[in-house]
């Protein structure tokens, strides 16, 4: 069998009309004779292109409401026929049934029809049958069939089309039979998700994942590993994957895992003007402010030595004063909903920086599944979507937390549901002033994060720790009354923290012994 296979006849049948003319235009005066169905048959007549309808062809009308149409012996026969075997050949010549050498298929818009809320009937209508059915049949017999899937592949096509003289070259057709099979997997993917989803199973028995690539990755983690990024193919919300980038090199690994982390943070804060700066997936300072400059200043004012080479967050449009305050020092990524004109010029200046927009902020209520790669496997979960209602928080000491201290507690708990466990954060008029993080006990998180407030108070030039009048937060309970110690070293009023522990009462009476207000949440917020 020679490489070249010329392409004699085609069939069309497409939902997206878009190219659909041009493209049978060009099989046309290169003499193929085209096959086609319904709309498509319609749209290629209607251009005044030879084609014949595959009712006609196969002697059998579509039926069923046009469930069955090229479910027939004549279609599949024309397409699985091995070109190089006699007794193929033979039998194809008994059923009078001729080759077919290239097809054109895109499928019902199945997710599209979810989208946009159909009901179960309707959605099952849009499961396509004879489309994924004929892409297998010719992505399997490669070696003689051409099969498109994408309008996206009608340029590549008609240019290989020109190049070999009405013919395709193999190794062009098994790449587009590769990009066929990914295609019916994904569309596969797309029904048992909506299946599972209908029927109320979270974690069904079988997991389909279904994502598509946006680009390779220089390297991973380290210069030693290969990587890729991938979009999820229903993902809907303001992410990272779906931002834009307006300026800078591309995204690294580490990049996006961190500026993921940013931008995940960010969203639980919709109201006031607020700024996220992360370090390795974890925040080094977190404010809210009047203005986004103010946040970003009390943010930066936590931990003014790790935000170098940072990623850097904010909920609200940048503007020129905010620009010109974060390119002070060097950031790796910069994400918001927008920026604004003087805002981007500003950046300009600073080519290495790169800026991403996202046109809004994700809802932090909203469901679904987070996933986590094992050897072997994968680990899922529900998203960390917890918010907390002052109505259920709990004090537990003598002493009730004042307005200040609650706004304070309630914001440096939303803070900790972002760090690596184990968390203590310590926050004050909105902002946090310590950060421990990612600790293998609680009282190391508690002294690391007043050692660094303190530290940053003396690179400010500051009379006071800045712990001294602050609140704290823990993401788990506290095992022993030696971390709450800690926070009553390092300055704190009040505390929150999810509670549970056998050793609660011990640590209540050390709070109360040092006229602390302890709130309990009930909730953890643990972070590996």
């Amino acid at each position: 069998m020679t490489n070249i296979c010329k392409i004699k006849r085609a069939i069309i049948s497409v939902s997206d009309k878009s190219g659909l003319v041009p493209l049978a235009a060009k099989l046309s005066s290169l003499g193929v004779e085209i096959l086609s169905t319904g709309g498509s048959a319609k749209a290629i007549k209607d251009a005044g292109i030879p084609v014949i309808e595959v009712s006609s062809y196969t002697g059998f009308p579509e039926m069923m409401d046009g469930r069955v149409k090229t479910l027939h012996p004549k279609i599949h026969g024309g397409l699985l026929q091995r070109r190089d075997l006699k007794s193929h050949k033979q039998q194809a010549k008994e059923h009078n049934i001729p080759e077919i050498d290239l097809v054109v298929i895109n499928l019902y818009p199945f997710s599209e029809t979810v989208d946009k809320g159909a009901d179960f009937a309707a959605c099952i209508e849009n499961i396509d049958i004879g489309g994924p059915s004929m892409v297998r049949s010719a992505a399997k017999n490669h070696a003689a069939v051409t099969v498109i899937t994408s309008v996206n592949q009608y340029d590549k096509l008609i240019e290989e089309l020109s190049s070999h003289d009405g013919g395709t070259g193999l190794e062009f057709r098994k790449h587009l039979a590769a990009a066929a099979y990914a295609h019916t997997a994904q569309y596969d993917s797309a029904i048992s998700t909506w299946f599972a989803k209908q029927l109320g199973e979270q974690y069904p028995e079988v997991l389909n994942i279904s994502a598509r690539k946006k680009q390779d990755l220089r390297y991973g983690e380290n210069p030693h590993q290969s990587a890729a990024f991938y979009s999820f193919n229903d993902n809907k919300i303001s992410s990272i994957a779906t931002a834009s980038i307006i300026q800078g090199k591309p995204l690294s690994y580490n990049n996006i895992g961190d500026t993921d982390a940013a931008f995940d943070l960010i969203s639980e804060f919709k109201d006031a003007p607020a700024v996220a700066i992360i370090k390795h997936a974890n925040p080094c300072g977190v404010a809210t402010g009047a203005t986004l400059l103010e946040a970003y200043q009390k943010a930066f004012n936590c931990d003014t030595v790790s935000p170098f080479g940072g990623i850097i967050a904010c909920n609200k449009i940048i503007t020129k004063d905010v620009a010109e305050a974060i390119t002070k020092i060097f950031s790796e990524v910069i994400i918001a909903p927008d920026a604004d004109d003087e805002a981007k010029a500003v950046f300009a200046a600073k080519p290495n920086v790169r800026v991403l927009t996202t046109g809004s902020l994700p809802d932090p209520l909203r469901t679904g599944v987070v996933f986590r790669s094992v050897s072997g496997g994968v680990l899922l979960q529900s998203r960390d979507n917890i918010v907390l209602d002052n109505a259920a928080l709990k004090c537990v000491t003598k002493r009730q937390p004042t307005a200040q201290e609650l706004k304070d507690l309630v914001f440096a708990f939303t803070v900790a549901k972002h760090v690596k466990s184990n968390t203590i954060v310590y926050a004050k008029q909105g902002a946090t002033v310590g950060i421990g993080a990612g600790q293998m006990n609680r009282l190391d998180s508690a002294v690391i994060a007043a050692k660094k407030a303190k530290d940053t108070a003396a690179v400010l030039g500051l009379s006071d720790t800045p712990t001294n009048g602050s609140v704290a937060a823990s993401d788990a309970f506290f095992p022993f009354a030696d971390g709450l110690e800690a926070i009553v070293s390092a300055g704190a009023t009040a505390v929150i923290q999810p509670g549970g522990s056998i050793k609660d009462n011990e640590v209540i009476d050390a709070a109360n012994k040092h006229n602390l207000a302890m709130i309990f949440t009930g909730i953890r917020h643990f972070r590996h």
